[in-house]
């Protein structure tokens, strides 16, 4: 008996994919853009903001927080983008993106929250921090994260942003702005 995985669709996808597909240099992200955002599969930022290969990295969490492994990748990428891709000036912008309905509302239910720090060994502490019961106040306090953090250099800009899951729209709720 021959069993297939749920992957296999997709696969047949990647097909396509490599027939149209040329080599991609180690370079830059070409639209000098990273973005954080939700694991929501409702809310893909690659495909919500049209980005194609090599235009921009998206790092994925639960609600799209600003955590301390957020930041460390986030100071990984500017030195890289300083010491093996030799920029200078503005390196990239850093665009946080939050959204409506996200599941870590939830977790602002403390008898929710314990249950799913029982179920999964994380902490009451730190599913808190995932909470996106409100984008637009969770986007200002992670934009404010990042320019606060010392591990990211002036030259990185950030900016916060809500997705509509109604509507589709992307929102900026702060401008780019950098630390310092």
């Amino acid at each position: 008996m021959t069993s297939t995985t749920r992957l296999e669709p997709l696969l047949v996808r990647n097909e396509a994919f490599v027939r149209d597909h040329g080599p991609q240099p180690l370079a830059p992200p070409t639209a000098s853009l990273i973005v954080v955002g939700c694991l929501d599969h409702r809310v893909d930022p690659a495909v919500v903001l049209g980005l194609r290969l090599g235009e921009a990295p998206v790092i994925r969490n639960a609600g799209g927080r600003v955590t301390p492994a957020v930041i460390e990748e986030l100071a990984y990428l500017a030195f890289l983008a300083r010491r093996v891709f030799q920029l200078s000036g503005p390196l990239f912008e850093v665009a946080v993106i939050h959204h409506t309905q996200c599941g870590t509302g939830f977790l602002a239910d403390r008898g929710f929250r314990g249950e799913a720090a029982a179920a999964t060994g994380l902490t009451e502490d730190a599913l808190a921090a995932s909470v996106v019961a409100d984008p637009y106040a969770t986007v200002r306090t992670d934009v404010e994260r990042l320019l606060a953090s010392p591990l990211i250099p002036a030259a990185v800009s950030v900016s916060g942003h809500v997705y509509d899951t109604e509507t589709g729209r992307v929102s900026t709720v702060v401008g780019p702005a950098a630390s310092g």
